[in-house]
């Protein structure tokens, strides 16, 4: 992600400082950005794609006050809609999201392109101080092709796990080099995994690095998984 201290944040350009500044009054973060390439599928007058995401407990807290039944059960990306939607408008931007296609936008290719993220054993993309515990909202696209400061080289952390907790702690053994055996895991969340249901992917829980998501945050995004 962007760096989060007050002299990396002056490296921004003025555009994306402003942009950081919106999204921090939202409990979001500014993910990154990139120069875009034709195969990400943009139009050809994007210039700059910023990527908003989240981790760590402030998205939650702005969430879950401004949560309103009425949205369910997208909740949470109505009230993406609603923050994103006029913030970009007011930047003179647009705006798009990795949900409510099509069209589908490859955020994840797209984290690696701003963030040099890369997938951990069970797929997820995994941030060097996040962990498994962060997520993609939006897309802000600028046209205009506005300076990025360096981005960080950071080690991955599994280069350095020889043991893969992560792949040990399904208790369906979903994941394996084979793929993500989906129907086995939300059979499991949907009957017997309490734990997961309740605190989130076991799976994740198992990774070393990052806080994990608080339980009524990981049971939320729980119960939207079952009822995808």
């Amino acid at each position: 992600m962007m760096p989060d201290t007050d002299h990396a944040a002056t490296q921004l350009s003025p555009r994306l400082r402003a942009l950081a500044e919106r999204l921090a009054d939202h409990g979001l973060l500014l993910r990154g950005a990139f120069h875009p390439d034709p195969e990400d599928g943009l139009a050809a007058d994007v210039r700059t794609v910023a990527l908003v995401g989240n981790a760590g407990p402030a998205m939650w807290a702005h969430f879950s006050a401004a949560r309103n039944a009425g949205d369910a059960p997208h909740e949470l990306d109505a009230w993406t809609r609603s923050v994103l939607a006029p913030l970009a408008e007011d930047l003179g931007a647009g705006v798009v999201y990795p949900f409510g296609g099509p069209p589908f936008h490859p955020f994840q290719r797209w984290a690696m392109k701003a963030e040099g993220l890369r997938p951990s054993p069970i797929g997820v993309l995994l941030h060097p101080d996040y962990g498994p515990w962060h997520a993609y909202r939006g897309a802000v696209l600028f046209a205009e092709t506005l300076d990025l400061p360096p981005r960080p080289a950071r080690p991955h952390p599994c280069d350095s796990c020889v043991d893969t907790p992560c792949l040990g702690g399904c208790p369906v053994s979903a994941f394996s080099e084979a793929g993500y055996d989906w129907q086995a895991c939300k059979a499991h969340v949907a009957t017997t995994g309490a734990a997961c249901r309740e605190t989130g992917c076991q799976a994740r829980h198992a990774c070393p690095v990052g806080a994990p998501y608080a339980p009524d945050q990981a049971a939320f995004h729980m119960a939207a998984f079952l009822g995808a």
